[in-house]
């Protein structure tokens, strides 16, 4: 029997783990109660317990399907007071490079898999952060951090997600080349701008209207990145510079603008992670005029 706590397999009939020490005891997933090994139903509640242990397959085409439940419950409660709402939001692009050359070397399913694979990580970065995935395409993904559940540091959570994934995906695409033969490499684009929440169902689809060209900057900084890397535009970098480390790449030619655009190849974390730390690094303002405030404070010290 596998141990739940250490994932240690022990023999039939153990009543605790060998290894942690942890009690073996089979539980209900619907209510958590103890339950018999040749029981079919739980006693507690009834909940089926025969049915295949395999996960649930997921419909990238309808958002509850993949969206945590945490999260969703967040969503739902609060669709109300944010429907029509205009947001700051950082916009997350993703795709795999060279994804048509990967489809005529492998067999369909084989590429079926490896995106499987590959939308797992991207999901659990992102929900992780608690960044909503608003679309997926055949070999990536568009989310949103900020909207529609809000969050002032929306731009650091993108990042920080982003890192995650490539760092995730470095050791997957390892795997998949030494399977395979095929380099496996996904691109990362972000933009931060404002967008407009449209109408949220109970599937939890989402309708956003993006405010000026919030989303297709951030499409076109993931086009132009190098498979992977992280491409920033400046207006995400305003928000993080102080958080992250960046190799500027200046100002550059973007499909669709008249002028040239700032980007930043987002490098890695950086030692502040607070607005006060990001504060004290810039140097603080000295406090001047304070003597009375000063006095009352120090006053109930003296008596």
């Amino acid at each position: 029997m596998k141990c739940p706590e250490c994932q240690f397999e022990n023999r039939d009939g153990a009543k605790f783990c060998k290894k942690c020490g942890n009690k073996l005891e089979l539980i209900c997933p619907s209510c958590g109660h103890p339950y018999q090994a040749d029981s079919i139903f739980c006693d507690e509640c009834g909940h089926t317990l025969t049915e295949s242990k395999e996960a649930p397959s997921v419909d990238y085409s309808e958002p509850q399907s993949y969206t945590p439940k945490h999260l969703a419950d967040k969503i739902l409660t609060t669709r109300s007071s944010i429907e029509g709402e205009r947001k700051l939001v950082t916009v997350f692009f993703a795709d795999v490079a060279n994804y048509t050359s990967i489809s005529e070397k492998l067999d369909p399913e084989e590429v079926h898999q490896i995106m499987d694979g590959a939308f797992k990580i991207l999901m659990d970065e992102i929900h992780k952060y608690e960044g909503t995935i608003n679309q997926f395409t055949g070999d990536g993904v568009m989310a949103l951090f900020g909207a529609p559940v809000a969050h002032e540091d929306h731009a650091q959570r993108a990042c920080y997600a982003a890192l995650a994934i490539q760092n995730a995906l470095e050791e997957y695409g390892d795997k998949i080349e030494k399977d395979t033969g095929v380099e496996f490499k996904m691109r990362v684009g972000l933009n931060s701008g404002p967008v407009i929440v449209g109408a949220i169902g109970d599937n939890l689809r989402m309708d956003y209207t993006a405010v000026g060209d919030t989303t297709n900057l951030g499409s076109r900084m993931e086009s132009m990145a190098r498979p992977g890397t992280i491409l920033i535009s400046g207006n995400t970098h305003r928000l993080v510079r102080d958080f992250f480390e960046f190799e500027s790449l200046g100002k550059v030619e973007v499909k669709g603008k008249k002028e040239p655009q700032d980007a930043f190849e987002l490098i890695k974390t950086g030692e502040v992670e607070t607005r006060i730390g990001a504060s004290i690094a810039k140097g603080l303002t000295r406090f001047v005029g304070r003597k009375s405030s000063m006095a009352a404070l120090l006053m109930p010290l003296k008596r």
